[in-house]
């Protein structure tokens, strides 16, 4: 097995800029390396899913503190989907975190969270099983072809 460090790099920062609102593919490194034979797959998941989580810790502390200028004439956020995060996240509370790994809807989850003030370590317990099980997951579905 050839030098793994500069393969973990890449698939750590892939795998940060895809749990923040950045666009990543760590689905598809963590699959090449994986083809490839880089790491043993433990390492593959440990290396992803630690930094998508912290993408995804990234996403929680900004949306926990740009909270304080909800209102502001310049956030981005107007007041009617605020709202409707609050009535949605309010409806599915913070289960609906394990769905944290979904693309597209996973990552501004992420941000709602912080903002309506989930507790960071339920926040953190829940995203940290549900990226490392989707990326177990495909690791196991890839043994199986």
């Amino acid at each position: 097995m050839p030098d793994a460090f500069p393969a973990l790099a890449t698939l750590a920062i892939s795998a940060f800029t895809s749990a923040t609102l950045l666009p990543g593919t760590s689905e598809a490194v963590l699959v090449a390396l994986q083809l490839a034979n880089t790491a043993p797959p433990w390492l593959l998941i440990a290396t992803a899913s630690f930094a998508n989580v912290a993408g995804s810790c990234v996403n929680w502390f900004m949306g926990r503190f740009m909270a304080h200028y909800a209102g502001r004439r310049w956030f981005p956020v107007s007041e009617a989907q605020i709202e409707r995060a609050q009535r949605w996240y309010g409806r599915y509370g913070w289960p609906s975190l394990f769905a944290s790994w979904v693309p597209v809807v996973g990552d501004p989850l992420t941000v709602i969270a912080g903002f309506l003030r989930t507790p960071f370590w339920l926040f953190l317990g829940v995203v940290a099983f549900a990226k490392t099980a989707r990326y177990a997951t495909l690791i196991w579905l890839m043994g199986m072809v």
